[in-house]
């Protein structure tokens, strides 16, 4: 009776890690993590990549087409590069232009391609001109308080000018 059972729990335990193995297989080539093999490799040059790591999305109208696959300075132009590798089933055309966006307040961040309409394509090892950096958060939200501080702030009046009555009561 022992010998059953513990053959019995040896094969439920082979049954789990199978499974759990099943599930990690499945999550590991679903995720759009796995490499890209044979990929379209394009550059594009941008101020600031605030946040943005390798192996983040790139995306065309929020369908994820790519990945980041690497990032460095420009020694000359000190502009931050970053290797993107696309779908090489994709025609991107020559005049596209690439964003960096946040995909909420909190999340990561992406990169956005919005497709141009030039007849040429981008080929393997061709730069995407057109860039727009990312969006500090910080400094948007510095320059809102300061322009409300501002605001807010009482008028003082001009040399020689006497001050604006106070309403009556």
């Amino acid at each position: 009776m022992a010998d059953r059972r513990s053959a019995f729990e040896l094969l439920a335990g082979a049954l789990i890690l199978l499974v759990a193995g099943g599930f990690l297989v499945y999550a590991v080539t679903n995720s759009g993590r796995a490499s890209a093999a044979g990929g379209l490799n394009l550059t594009a040059r941008f101020d600031r990549i605030d946040g943005l790591a390798a192996g983040a999305d790139v995306r065309i109208a929020g369908v994820r087409v790519g990945r980041v696959v690497a990032q460095r300075i420009d020694p000359a132009t000190f502009l931050a590069e970053l290797t993107l590798s696309v779908d090489a089933g994709l025609r991107i055309p020559s005049d596209s232009s690439a964003e960096i966006q946040s995909e909420s307040l909190l999340g990561g961040k992406y990169v956005s391609i919005v497709p141009g309409g030039a007849e040429r394509i981008l080929r393997d090892g061709q730069r995407i001109e057109i860039t727009q950096s990312a969006i500090s958060l910080e400094s948007l939200l510095g320059r809102f308080i300061f322009s409300v501080t501002e605001m807010n702030r009482p008028a003082t009046p001009t040399p020689g000018e006497a001050p604006a009555p106070a309403p009556p009561r």
